[in-house]
């Protein structure tokens, strides 16, 4: 007989109320520390913030969020696109330092057919990569297995985003 695989926090998903009314990405510019926990927030800058997926493809799986609250990037401003894109440069520098992936996927999907589950506020995927972490759970039982917490994982890597990048580094 087959042992089942729990995994509780997702019945916050299926079960929890969904905010219509409100952005998940849309976190007010220095929230304080216990707000930052509680949304998951591992870095914020005036014009965009990271944080963590709440429902990861992989350990370590971050997002990159520009503040303004639009679904295409031609409809960044400059200086918001050239901050997005620049934390994304220092999130996989951080990120590779953290978890010593052996590569990393980036990705954006702009609008609900290209995959965007909230499309209303575009975002940036980071998925940490490692060789063999392709296994046949997601094939066979449509179920990823994440080895730690996600509180775990955000307080890990919160301590890698308190020091500078290093963005020609080739870690």
């Amino acid at each position: 007989m087959s042992q089942p695989l729990w995994a509780p926090w997702r019945m916050e998903y299926i079960l929890g109320k969904k905010q219509k009314d409100s952005c998940v990405f849309c976190v007010t510019e220095g929230a304080l520390e216990e707000e930052a926990q509680q949304r998951l927030v591992l870095h914020q800058e005036p014009r965009v913030l990271v944080m963590l997926n709440r429902f990861p493809f992989a350990p370590g799986h971050l997002l990159v969020i520009p503040r303004a609250h639009v679904s295409d990037l031609q409809d960044l401003d400059d200086a918001d696109h050239d901050a997005l894109f620049r934390l994304v440069r220092a999130s996989v520098s951080h990120l590779k330092r953290a978890v010593q992936c052996g590569g990393i996927n980036i990705g954006l999907n702009l609008g609900p057919v290209a995959g965007a589950g909230i499309a209303e506020h575009l975002h940036v995927h980071i998925v940490p990569r490692w060789a063999g972490d392709t296994n046949f759970m997601p094939v066979v039982a449509n179920t990823r297995v994440v080895p730690q917490s996600l509180d775990d994982t955000r307080a890990y890597l919160a301590t890698f985003f308190r020091e500078p990048a290093s963005p020609g580094a080739h870690e």
